[in-house]
C-alpha cells in the first residue's frame, strides 16, 4: 500500500539536476494525493521555465513506478520570491563563510585546485584541462572547471554545450557537461563578443566565480588559466595559494622556453608544480611508427629546469568525429593517456591525505 512516507522516501533519490540535492530536502514536493496506485503531486521548481524540467519529471516518474505507481500526475509550479530568497540564503551558507570567504578555500575543504597553464597560446592548454577533468569524472571524482581565461574563454565551445547557467538572483548554478561542472565567461557574453576589462575587474570576476557559483560538493576544481604571467595568473595565485599547477607545452624548444616563465612564476608564488604535460608529442601512423613533428626533448628540458617531471605525453589525434567536441573517447589512444594522467593525479592526492 502506498503512503506519503513511502513516496517521499522514493523521491529522496531524485536530485535537482542543477543543485545536486534531492527534491524532498529542497522542499520541492507538495500536495501528494494517493488514490490506490495513482499518485498526483505538485513539484515546485526554483524558477519558471526551468531548463531541466523534463529531466526532473522523468526521474520522478521512474522513482514512483519503482514503488508500484500505475499512473502519475505531476503539476509543476515555481517558488515564490520568499522561497527563492530562502533557498539562495541556504546555498550561500553552504558556499561562503560568515566573513565572505569561499568555503572551498578553507584548508580542510577537501577540494583540490589544479591550475592548468602555459607560456603561450596554441599549445593545447584548454584541451588538457577539459580532458583531464572528464577523465577524473569518469573515475568517479566530482569535478568542476573554472574557465579563468577571461579574454580567450573556450571551454563551453570545446565541450559543445549551449546551455546557460541558471541564475538564482546573483548565484549561478554551473552547467554540467560530460559529468563536469563548468563556469565560464563564455556563458555571459553574446555572439562571441570580446571582453575588454582591465586588472581590477578581472580580479573581481575570478572571486565572483568562486563566491557566487554554487559549486556544491566537488573533489577537484580545475582552472584553465590564460597563457603567460599576467593579471589573472597573479590574482589566482593570491586568491588560491594552495593551488597546484600543470604546465602545458609542446616538444618545440621555443614553446618550452616560453613555458618556463609560467613555471618560474609558480615557484615565486609557492604553488606546487604537479608536472609538465607535453601536448602534440608525436604522431603515430597505422604501422605504429612514431613521428616527432615538433622535435624532441623540449618537455624534458623544461621539467628539469622546474625540478619536476613530464607526467603525460599527448599524441596527435582527432577527437570523436562529427561531435564537434574536443573531448576524446576514453578508449582512444589519447583518452587512455588522460585516464592514466587522472590516475596519477588521484594517487598524488590520496597519498598527500595519507601523509597529512
Amino acid at each position: 500500500m502506498l503512503t506519503n512516507e513511502i513516496i517521499l522516501n522514493a523521491l529522496k533519490k531524485v536530485d535537482d539536476p542543477e543543485l545536486h540535492q534531492n527534491i524532498v530536502a529542497l522542499n520541492m514536493v507538495r500536495n501528494i494525493q494517493i488514490e490506490g496506485t495513482h499518485i498526483s503531486l505538485d513539484v515546485i521548481l526554483t524558477i519558471q521555465g526551468c531548463p531541466l524540467k523534463a529531466k526532473i519529471q522523468q526521474d520522478i516518474e521512474h522513482a514512483l513506478e519503482n514503488i508500484g505507481a500505475s499512473s502519475i500526475s505531476i503539476k509543476f509550479g515555481a517558488m515564490t520570491a520568499d522561497e527563492r530568497r530562502n533557498l539562495i540564503s541556504a546555498l550561500k551558507s553552504q558556499n561562503v563563510t560568515d566573513q565572505g570567504m569561499p568555503k572551498m578555500l578553507l584548508p580542510n575543504s577537501g577540494v583540490e585546485f589544479i591550475a592548468v597553464t602555459s607560456g603561450k597560446g596554441g599549445v593545447g592548454k584548454s584541451t588538457v584541462t577539459i580532458n583531464l577533468a572528464v577523465a577524473l569524472a569518469r573515475l568517479g571524482r566530482k569535478v568542476g572547471i573554472l574557465d579563468a581565461d577571461i579574454y580567450g574563454f573556450s571551454i563551453p565551445a570545446m565541450m559543445k554545450t549551449t546551455q546557460k547557467p541558471t541564475m538564482l538572483d546573483q548565484t549561478a548554478i554551473p552547467v554540467v557537461s560530460e559529468g563536469v561542472k563548468i563556469m565560464s565567461m563564455g556563458f555571459f557574453t553574446k555572439d562571441n563578443q570580446p571582453v575588454m576589462w582591465r586588472g581590477p575587474l578581472l580580479n573581481k570576476w575570478i572571486r565572483n566565480f568562486l563566491v557566487n557559483t554554487h559549486w556544491g560538493d566537488i573533489d577537484y576544481l580545475l582552472l584553465d588559466l590564460p597563457p603567460g604571467t599576467g593579471d589573472v595568473a597573479i590574482d589566482v595565485a593570491a586568491t588560491i595559494p594552495q593551488a597546484q599547477e600543470i604546465i602545458v607545452t609542446t616538444p618545440h624548444n621555443v614553446a618550452s622556453h616560453v613555458a618556463l616563465r609560467a613555471g618560474l612564476m609558480a615557484h615565486h608564488t609557492k604553488h606546487t608544480i604537479l608536472g609538465v604535460v607535453e601536448n602534440m608529442a608525436y604522431f603515430e601512423n597505422a604501422e605504429g611508427e612514431k613521428h616527432y613533428l615538433f622535435g624532441q626533448g623540449g618537455a624534458e628540458k623544461l621539467a628539469n629546469e622546474l625540478y619536476t617531471n613530464v607526467i603525460a605525453r599527448i599524441p596527435f589525434a582527432r577527437p570523436e568525429e562529427n561531435t564537434g567536441s574536443s573531448v576524446y573517447d576514453e578508449f582512444s589512444i589519447v583518452g587512455e593517456v588522460f585516464t592514466h594522467l587522472a590516475e596519477v593525479i588521484i594517487y598524488q592526492k590520496d597519498n598527500k591525505l595519507v601523509r597529512s
